[in-house]
């Protein structure tokens, strides 16, 4: 008998887990059998992208079908042991992904039916004999590299390639996301990763990339940049993720942009609009899907001037105290400029990063003679939504203006938590157009959310941004080839010309051109606190 003492705590495990998967599953069903915990989520999760495969090709054969149950359950069984609930629930999802993933191989005919029963019939053979103690098990190699006995486990799924290449497996692909999962930006970090992940799922369930599974790990840096590093290298150095997509944030990003350029990584997409990471001529590893902030604010500048007829004087910018209030007020300055305008007179507020304080730039705003009539806000949705709630009373005319980068969704929910009057009129420039609209980008994005993310997410603009960005990711890996490597994947890219996603504008990039899209769309919220289209020409 198997002592109930094995159980998976030993994270040193995992390095080495691979060849000794078969081992490995009888000690988890062991373990399962005496309800100990299991806590190496590392080697689990290697298991499962084992053991899914095997489970799900057999599953699409006839004749194997009487078993497979025993050995679904007593594995989910040795799942529902993990102690932390969201883990669990990581496994879950990752289980069911590549059990479909196995159903694949067999519908496209990359794996027969006589090499699925082989692939069972050993896997099963672990569940029915009985399994060894933990002293006979095999250990990892020493320091030394002395030899050890292997157990070889089962043949894996015959795949297009082999890669060497850093976060490409024969059966992954691995990318990372810095984001904040924590402090006052964090529910934008969270809907940066579910779009990501939605637009990866559907993906991987209609069999991946090139016979490769998509795979997002996230790091949270708190949306403060002396976090950032440590972030990064964790997906990086531990991770050891193929490239980064999504990134939150300017004075964030301008710390990551430095460490991913010096290793040649992709940095795709980050949520930012701000010049840095749009320079002339690209950098070679940076490509973003979003327009900037230098179109959003000339789109605005323009919308204020040519139909609301404000004066220059009469606007002002209340911005960000750090690299991201910079990036806003410099397009700021730049669309005065490109209107025979002098962007010396332009007042900027400002507030501090990661807070609510807001009084110095209301008691400035207060000051300002003539009169400010609009408000250019490059900030965060909770600074915005208390900037506006101080001095909605104090001007009741004054027309409120907000990047996309601010949160549409979650600056109206706040907004309308103080009253249909302080949502009611405020606007909002998006680089997507309505989640209301019924394109197929849309629904395709809408549909991916019900099933991914059934009890959590409602449509959203920051989780249709990055669901966008990643499928733009998607369309250049596929095109890339099974042959995958960084080199090759950015030069497919550079060469992708007007893919249509069904957003209304075609999506390009070039050799001297990495930002996909320059479209600018106007909303504003009404009294309900949703976004109507706002034509601001």
């Amino acid at each position: 008998m198997t002592s109930c003492a094995s159980t998976m705590s030993h994270g040193g495990r995992s390095r080495w887990f691979a060849r000794w998967a078969t081992a490995m599953f009888g000690i988890l069903l062991a373990t399962a059998v005496c309800a100990a915990p299991v806590d190496d989520i590392d080697a689990l999760r290697d298991l499962v992208s084992r053991v899914g495969p095997v489970i799900g090709s057999a599953s699409a054969c006839q004749g194997i079908t009487p078993h497979i149950e025993e050995v679904s359950v007593k594995f989910r069984g040795v799942i529902e042991l993990v102690s932390n609930e969201a883990d669990r629930k990581s496994l879950t999802e990752l289980l069911d992904r590549y059990v479909a993933f196995g159903r694949n191989a067999i519908t496209t005919g990359k794996i027969t039916c006589k090499t699925a029963e082989q692939q069972f019939a050993e896997m099963a053979q672990v569940v029915s004999t009985p399994v060894p103690a933990p002293s006979s098990v095999p250990s990892a190699p020493s320091a030394a590299g002395t030899p050890v006995a292997a157990i070889d486990a089962p043949a894996p799924l015959p795949q297009p390639v082999t890669s060497t290449v850093r976060g490409v497996t024969d059966r992954e692909i691995r990318f990372g996301m810095v984001a904040p999962l924590s402090g006052y930006s964090h529910n934008i970090g969270r809907q940066l990763e579910i779009g990501i992940t939605a637009a990866f799922n559907r993906t991987n369930d209609a069999g991946g990339v090139n016979g490769r599974m998509l795979r997002l790990i996230v790091a949270d840096d708190g949306y403060e940049p002396t976090q950032t590093l440590a972030a990064m290298k964790q997906l990086y150095e531990k991770e050891r993720v193929f490239g980064f997509i999504g990134n939150y944030g300017t004075p964030t990003g301008a710390v990551a942009l430095p460490y991913v350029l010096e290793r040649r990584v992709l940095f795709f997409g980050p949520f930012t609009g701000a010049a840095i990471f749009r320079k002339n001529p690209p950098e070679r590893y940076v490509f973003n899907y979003r327009a900037s902030y230098d179109d959003e604010m000339d789109a605005v500048v323009r919308y204020l001037l040519k139909v609301r007829h404000l004066q220059p004087k009469q606007i002002a910018v209340f911005a960000q105290d750090d690299s991201y209030g910079d990036a806003g007020f410099a397009g700021v300055a730049k669309a005065f400029r490109s209107l025979d305008l002098s962007d010396e007179a332009i007042l900027r507020i400002n507030y501090k990063r990661n807070t609510i304080d807001v009084d110095q730039a209301i008691k400035t705003l207060r000051a300002q003679k003539p009169p400010i009539k609009a408000v250019i806000m490059v900030a965060t949705y909770r600074a915005a939504a208390r900037f506006i709630e101080k001095t909605r009373d104090l001007f009741p005319d004054m027309i409120y203006t907000n990047t996309s980068f601010t949160g549409s969704t979650q600056l109206a929910n706040e907004l309308m938590l103080l009253g249909p009057r302080f949502a009611s009129g405020v606007i909002v420039t998006q680089v997507l157009p309505a989640v209301s609209v019924n394109s197929s980008e849309v629904l395709e994005y809408k549909d991916a959310l019900a099933k991914y993310f059934p009890n959590e997410a409602a449509p959203d603009y920051v989780s249709f941004e990055s669901y966008v960005a990643a499928n733009v990711l998607i369309e250049g890996l596929k095109r890339a080839g099974p042959q995958l490597d960084t080199e090759k994947l950015i030069s497919t890219l550079e060469n992708i010309r007007d893919l249509d996603l069904g957003l209304g504008v075609p999506l390009s990039f070039g050799r001297a051109e990495h930002q996909a899209s320059h479209m600018v769309w106007g909303t504003m919220i009404d009294g309900n606190g949703n976004h109507q289209p706002l034509d601001l020409k």
